[in-house]
């Protein structure tokens, strides 16, 4: 399978998970469903390409930002580091749905921390964790 194939496969798989995250985040099936098949499988696909693409010495590259930014002009290692955005970024937004019912934060105020997650990552987290902060008076996660 080409490259491009997988980075399609793969955004496609994720912003339908990240349709049914906003959906139905509170339905007894989505945490399973959602780890036990996108997640997992963005996992799989990084793994595999991780050990086809990079080689022992090209990880000394991590430890420098010229040698990452060497690394990411590489098609397939840019292709990595997609997947490992794309899988761990819909963790964070699992985690948001899953903490912001905990906390009883309603979820129409947690969707824009969820679309800032799908397309910036930190940035929604950082959303939700100021919302949570302002709707239950603590920043300190307790237990998530």
């Amino acid at each position: 399978m080409s490259q491009e194939t997988v980075f399609s496969i793969a955004n496609m798989l994720a912003l339908l998970s990240w349709i049914y995250l906003m959906i139905a985040p509170y339905k007894p099936l989505t945490l399973k469903v959602l780890i036990g098949v996108p997640v997992t499988l963005l996992c799989i696909a990084y793994a595999v390409l991780v050990f086809q693409t990079l080689q022992p010495t090209d990880f000394e590259q991590f430890s420098t930002l010229e040698g990452i930014t060497g690394l990411m002009s590489l098609p397939g290692a840019a292709l990595v580091g997609w997947l490992h955005y794309l899988a761990f970024d819909l963790m964070t937004g699992i985690f948001i749905a899953q903490n912001a019912a905990k906390h009883g934060i309603k979820h129409l105020v947690v969707i824009p921390c969820l679309i800032f997650t799908f397309m910036l990552g930190p940035v929604g987290l950082l959303l939700y964790l100021m919302i949570r902060w302002a709707t239950t008076n603590h920043w300190w996660a307790d237990n998530f």
